[in-house]
């Protein structure tokens, strides 16, 4: 069993900073256009910082969400797909799961990533055997802040203690 399979899921800070620091275009599957939900929120942040962060919901396909269009599906999605961001609940996962593999290659997807409260060890098994990277029960948007020392700044402890500017994960 591995560790993204294990009970407790814990992932180095190495492991998430390697991460952010090498995708370059996010496909964030259950992404919403209203500005309350957090995948809006999630969204415009990783913009913010760099990131293209391509939409996923195939009720809002064809429209707008922050400049970037919907679209129905991961295979609808041209070009390459650094990581997939699921934003959707644990049950879904599989098939979003199923279908990221199903154009793996085609996209050159390399990370599977499940949102906070997020888990499903079926689909984590079958990413991983595909040879994808796979986080469960995290945010990116908020392991970036954390490691990029951000969070600091609003008070958040972040475990992170240095007299050192911190660099953020991605250049």
């Amino acid at each position: 069993m591995n560790a993204a399979m294990s009970d407790n899921l814990h992932y180095s800070d190495g492991l998430l900073r390697d991460i952010l620091s090498t995708v370059r275009t996010i496909a964030m599957v259950g992404a919403s256009g209203d500005w309350k939900r957090p995948s809006f929120f999630a969204m415009k942040y990783l913009q913010r910082r760099g990131y293209r962060v391509i939409p996923v919901n195939p009720t809002r396909a064809g429209e707008e969400i922050l400049g970037e269009t919907v679209y129905a599906s991961l295979a609808d999605v041209p070009g390459q797909i650094d990581m997939v961001d699921v934003f959707r609940s644990s049950e879904a996962a599989l098939g979003i799961a199923e279908e990221a593999v199903a154009v793996m290659a085609e996209k050159q997807i390399k990370v599977l990533w499940l949102q906070l409260g997020i888990r499903n060890d079926a689909a984590a098994a079958l990413a991983q055997d595909a040879g994808m990277q796979v986080i469960m029960d995290r945010c990116p948007k908020i392991e970036f802040a954390r490691l990029s020392g951000e969070l600091s700044w609003s008070g958040i402890n972040t475990g992170i203690v240095t007299s050192k500017v911190l660099k953020a994960p991605r250049a």
